[in-house]
């Protein structure tokens, strides 16, 4: 009985002096350490292989990731188009197909007999509208494939700044361009 008295005065004197206690003001506080911006702008925000995957599959993710939005909205724009192509062409290829051999009425001969005219699309024309498709679908390949390489470029060169200028002078124009490294 003895003991628990104890501990339990010994309790309260020990929590009683710990509210009473004022904070050491001559005490060192520990500083938090402050990570340096300038490391983590060298990196790049995403690594070049990942780059050059995520444009693949969605031109213009990673050069908006990258910062930049220019390049991001023209692979988007050629994307864009060419799909709305590739499906306008599929469409006429389609139509091709369907009268291809199709034949219109032009008149009716004295026995009414129809005199028909030559078919409204040939092969030729059919062959001429699937190379169009073809063409379209060959550009939409090329639009993930350059927008690939182009993240995969700018990952790689994430840390160097371009400075370019252009000027006329009197016997002409001047292009120059500087590169400084981090």
């Amino acid at each position: 009985m003895r003991s628990s008295c104890y501990s339990l005065l010994i309790a309260t004197l020990v929590t009683a002096s710990a509210v009473a206690q004022r904070p050491d003001s001559a005490r060192a506080v520990p500083v938090p350490v402050v990570e340096s911006s300038a490391a983590d702008s060298i990196r790049a925000p995403i690594t070049p292989r990942k780059a050059f995957f995520y444009s693949f599959l969605m031109p213009g993710y990673s050069q908006s990731v990258l910062g930049r939005h220019k390049a991001a909205s023209a692979f988007l724009l050629v994307e864009t188009v060419t799909i709305a192509m590739i499906r306008e062409s599929a469409a006429d290829l389609h139509e091709a197909r369907r009268f291809e051999n199709d034949s219109l009425v032009l008149s009716y001969d004295a026995k009414m007999n129809p005199v028909k005219g030559p078919p409204r699309f040939s092969n030729a024309e059919v062959k001429t509208r699937q190379a169009h498709v073809e063409d379209w679908i060959a550009l939409l390949v090329a639009n993930h494939l350059f927008a690939g390489a182009d993240a995969f470029v700018a990952a790689n060169l994430w840390d160097v700044k371009p400075k370019l200028a252009f000027r006329a002078t009197p016997t002409g124009a001047v292009f120059t361009a500087s590169v400084s490294v981090r």
